[in-house]
């Protein structure tokens, strides 16, 4: 029987500035989980019709491996965790980020013998990785060929990453979120461009997270809900892109453990990148390069076998 009156929904998302760019229309303003509580400082920005949205800020590889075990009614997951949690989960028309030529960077020390992805192969360092399920790991696999069996991936948080090569203790490291922006504060240098990389190896865009909402939503509130949250998941990324001030005032309210949220040109270089006409709406553009991503996955014997994504 579908749930009469207000339905709350969890609305999982990283914790990075693409993702809590784009859903504060839909949560309104909350106050910083650091305060030791959630505070609604500003109703949602748009009418979300029966529906009332909480904020669940995650690391994406979190959320790839809790989608399975406490399934969420929306999420953000990496591209390359959709397969395995494809029985749950519709991937959402919007939401999605994609590296349009660029993508997640494989990064050393300046005087690291590493200039290439051939260098990587040949010699063998240890990669520290943002999670086993995330498609920079994904994408990185792909790259090392039949190489990768031989290199040792450290998984550590995302934002460990730089730090852990900057101080010698892996040879290199793949950098995501803000990270790809600001490795050169820390005397680092790119040893390959994984986005770049995807798109002169395959011609297309790089899919790297999505946003998924719970198939079983439909049977729970009546036919047609994940599509009817599909739409207010998109005039959210619609109102967040039109209104760029309230999201910067939204990002530093949030922004005392994310200090680079202060540098408003790296910001807008950052969201401009991944909350893109492409996020707004994946399209046929998107869906074919996902599509690609997880043929060439099964093709490497990463996956068990190509899937089609559905899309909402």
């Amino acid at each position: 029987m579908p749930q009469t009156g207000t339905i709350r929904l969890t609305l999982a998302h990283s914790p990075d500035a693409d993702d809590m760019a784009m859903w504060w229309p839909l949560t309104g303003f909350v106050s910083p989980a650091s305060s030791g509580h959630t505070e609604q400082l500003r109703h949602p920005a748009i009418d979300t019709g029966r529906f009332a949205f909480t904020p669940r800020p995650e690391d994406v590889e979190h959320l790839n491996k809790t989608a399975r075990t406490e399934p969420l009614d929306i999420t953000a997951i990496s591209a390359a965790a959709w397969p395995g949690l494809r029985d749950l989960y519709t991937i959402t028309d919007c939401g999605a980020s994609f590296g349009e030529g660029y993508g997640p960077k494989l990064v050393a020390t300046q005087d690291a013998p590493l200039h290439c992805d051939g260098c990587v192969r040949s010699q063998k360092p240890d990669i520290a990785i943002p999670g086993a399920n995330t498609t920079a790991a994904m994408v990185l696999r792909l790259v090392l060929g039949q190489s990768r069996d031989a290199i040792t991936l450290v998984e550590m948080p995302f934002q460990e990453i730089a730090p852990a090569v900057a101080e010698g203790r892996v040879g290199a490291g793949v950098l995501i979120h803000e990270a790809q922006l600001t490795f050169q504060d820390m005397d680092l240098k790119q040893v390959l461009d994984l986005g770049e990389w995807w798109h002169r190896t395959t011609s297309h865009p790089l899919p790297l997270g999505l946003n998924v909402v719970r198939t079983g939503l439909d049977a729970e509130h009546g036919a047609g809900t994940v599509a009817e949250i599909g739409r207010l998941l998109s005039a959210s990324v619609a109102h967040a892109r039109a209104n760029p001030g309230e999201t910067r005032e939204y990002l530093q309210l949030h922004s005392a453990t994310r200090p680079e949220w202060n540098d408003a040109a790296l910001l807008d270089r950052y969201l401009g990148m991944y909350v893109s006409d492409l996020t707004a709406s994946m399209g046929d553009t998107g869906r074919a390069a996902l599509a690609r991503l997880y043929a060439e996955a099964a093709g490497a014997g990463l996956l068990d076998e190509a899937v089609e994504p559905v899309v909402a």
